[in-house]
């Protein structure tokens, strides 16, 4: 099997499937990547098949997609002459064109009749193209024998083509997604994600090429026709148009055109939706659509989009009945029509006016989050709320509060050392707990804010694919560059333990707060040399302890986010249990019994808020997702202070929809209104 690229050649695709004739079509069958012990003994593809298929069931149920009551959405080729498609003999062979025109239900049948594998779908702004890529994935797996290739959703719009492969990206989906994907095969050299994309062993469905930047289609359509993959591809229509114009298209791919829905279809589903006593409140409108095919409103309800929004506006729990939309003064055009659909939307599914204001508000700003950034994006990610925030804002945020909580314990953990050692009584170990501990809160927060600062934009700030676990079968493997982190983490906290002596031995007595305990100089080299050894220690013991993700732990939204949770707080407690362990057994050589247990404690204690809770904050997502989005932005009013419940039940009310590791707003039209409302509203 071969594979055309840009320019007119050929290149071998990798030698990992066969084709057989098999009737009008082609079967496509993948060889398996080899035998790779992942927990169950199946092979990762299989292992991703059935994940990827027990989630798109539960949110086919939830969508209705298979219910009897849903909208069938049709499609046909294409009849517009302008729009560049490839050479019939480059997508059929030497056999004849075969009729793609089909269903919802036969989308999976009718992509098998295309040689090549490659089929683009395009259609207006809520036409059913996600729907129906959705649909595919199912039947695809429905039908998928062991060891075949598994297809799977990938949103474009969160593709830059002018920065990444297409086989890269896609890997590096898969590997958010589900992060067991993201442990080293057993063949080296390659990840499990990587090794599935390059055997062909996952058919993407990429949805929404009209979703990448105008400036970049041009990119996105080369290396979409150099790639050797297989695909199922949707874009609206003008969008792709433009893009291939005065070029061949996407090479081997055929073009099918989602069709308008008539006006039955539309009233079916709209009747079905209501309950059965209030059905007949639809009639007047099949009337109109019949007898006013040029109206307004026969337009408007021509697509699965608008016809979803008219049954949860006006249906069964809308806000007012069908007639309101036969109101010609109010809805002149198809335009009028859709915006008051769109913006009752919210309405109609938070039935409370003061609820329905919030989330439109909080729903506005991730909105408009999406369209601020660097790439705009249709993916909603948790570890990148609050990134378009000005850096030096974030850092302010982070710093502030990385030092006001070490300063906390600090300043508390002063004032018993203070009152059992010294003489001084309870005044003065309280002053001298209060200034200490707002030093050292200083020192730590501009550490914290500074290397934040650094990370700001890389990996370190994104999901692991990794768990701390104390499971010997867990398949650990030190990570790459290992010993360089312990260095200069060493080293760094070396350095933090000099300057805090140095505040204590020259700021603190000038204040007049000394206590005396401060010692000599051997007692002045022990703190820097307990901060460097004990946070090597802690980079090695937590380094030690990871471990790739169980193959049978999923990566929802809010999995992600609890795994990331988990292994912030290992760390906090590793953090705590090496420097009160270091402190005490070094104390145990020149401190009494007491003291030394004394020192363990508070060492334990500061190394917990101070090391752990400052390495939290300032390098990893968990940290970032902490202190923007749920402190920063929930303090400014920008969003919900329980946000993850708000995102989960606006999934419930379909405004946002599930996508692997990700949130979407379920309609990109929804999306763009009310990413323009909250540029002209006012802050809260």
């Amino acid at each position: 099997m071969t594979e055309r690229a840009t320019g007119g050649g050929e290149r071998r695709a990798p030698d990992v499937v066969t084709a057989h004739q098999h009737g009008s079509g082609t079967q496509v069958v993948a060889r398996s990547i080899g035998v790779v012990n992942i927990g169950t003994g199946r092979p990762p593809q299989d292992e991703l098949a059935a994940s990827v298929l027990l989630r798109r069931r539960e949110e086919q149920a939830q969508l209705g997609i298979r219910d009897r009551r849903r909208i069938q959405v049709r499609w046909t080729p294409p009849d517009d002459e302008g729009l560049a498609t490839d050479h019939p003999e480059l997508v059929w062979g030497d056999g004849p064109a075969q009729d793609l025109t089909g269903n919802l239900d036969e989308i999976a049948e009718v992509y098998e009749r295309i040689p090549t594998g490659r089929l683009v779908v395009l259609g207006r702004a809520g036409s059913g193209k996600s729907v129906l890529g959705a649909q595919f994935v199912l039947r695809w797996l429905e039908k998928r024998s062991a060891g075949a290739p598994v297809s799977e959703i990938f949103s474009l719009g969160s593709w830059n083509p002018a920065e990444a492969e297409l086989t890269h990206w896609l890997s590096d989906q898969l590997s958010r997604d589900r992060p067991w994907l993201a442990a080293a095969h057993p063949d080296g050299g390659m990840t499990l994600a990587e090794r599935l994309v390059s055997e062909r062993l996952v058919l993407p469905v990429l949805d929404g090429f009209d979703e990448i930047p105008e400036g970049l289609r041009d990119d996105a359509r080369k290396k979409l026709s150099a790639t050797w993959l297989p695909y199922v591809l949707t874009s609206r229509y003008d969008e792709y148009r433009e893009a291939v114009e005065d070029t061949t298209g996407l090479q081997g791919a055929a073009v099918v055109v989602l069709a308008d829905l008539p006006p039955d279809d539309s009233v079916r589903y709209l009747r079905f939706s209501s309950p059965q006593g209030a059905a007949a409140g639809w009639d007047p409108v099949l009337a109109d659509l019949r007898d006013n095919p040029e109206g307004p409103l026969r337009k408007a309800l021509s697509t699965p989009l608008m016809v979803a929004l008219a049954a949860a506006v006006h249906g069964e729990r809308g806000t007012s009945g069908p007639e309101t939309l036969l109101d010609t003064a109010e809805f002149p055009t198809s335009d009028r029509v859709e915006r008051h659909l769109l913006a009752a939307f919210l309405p109609s599914v938070y039935p409370r006016p003061s609820h329905a204001r919030r989330a439109r508000r909080w729903l506005a700003y991730l909105a408009h989050d999406l369209k601020q950034r660097e790439t705009p994006t249709p993916d909603l990610a948790w570890w990148e709320l609050g990134t378009t925030l000005p850096l030096r804002q974030r850092t302010a945020v982070i710093a502030f509060l990385a030092g006001l909580s070490f300063a906390f314990v600090t300043a508390v953990g002063n004032v018993p050392v203070d009152l059992i050692a010294t003489s001084h009584g309870l005044g003065f170990a309280l002053r001298r707990g209060l200034v200490v501990g707002t030093l050292h809160g200083l020192l730590l927060g501009a550490a914290c804010g500074f290397i934040y600062h650094r990370a700001s934009g890389n990996d370190a700030l994104k999901p692991s694919p990794i768990e701390i676990t104390l499971r010997r079968d867990a398949g650990r493997r030190l990570r790459d560059g290992l010993s360089s982190r312990i260095a200069v983490g060493s080293l760094v906290a070396l350095a933090g333990a000099v300057a805090i002596v140095a505040v204590d031995r020259s700021v603190v007595p000038w204040l007049g707060l000394d206590d005396g305990l401060g010692g000599g100089l051997v007692s002045a080299a022990q703190l820097p040399l307990i901060f460097g050894l004990g946070t090597g220690l802690v980079l090695a013991v937590t380094a030690w302890l990871e471990a790739p993700v169980d193959v049978d732990r999923s990566a929802s939204c809010v999995d992600l986010l609890r795994m990331n949770r988990r292994n912030v707080h290992a760390h906090i407690a590793v953090w705590a249990l090496v420097f009160g362990f270091i402190a005490w057994f070094g104390g145990s050589f020149t401190e009494t019994p007491l003291r030394s247990l004394q020192l363990g404690l508070v060492f334990g204690v500061e190394g917990a808020f101070g090391g752990g809770l400052g390495y939290g904050l300032c390098l990893t997502a968990w940290g970032q997702w902490i202190a923007l989005a749920r402190i920063w932005l929930p303090l400014t009013g920008r969003l919900p202070w329980r946000l993850v419940t708000f995102l989960e039940d606006a999934c419930e009310r379909r405004a946002l929809r599930r996508a692997g590791a990700v949130y979407q707003f379920r309609h990109a039209r929804l999306q763009a209104q009310l990413a323009e409302e909250h540029r002209v509203q006012p802050r809260p």
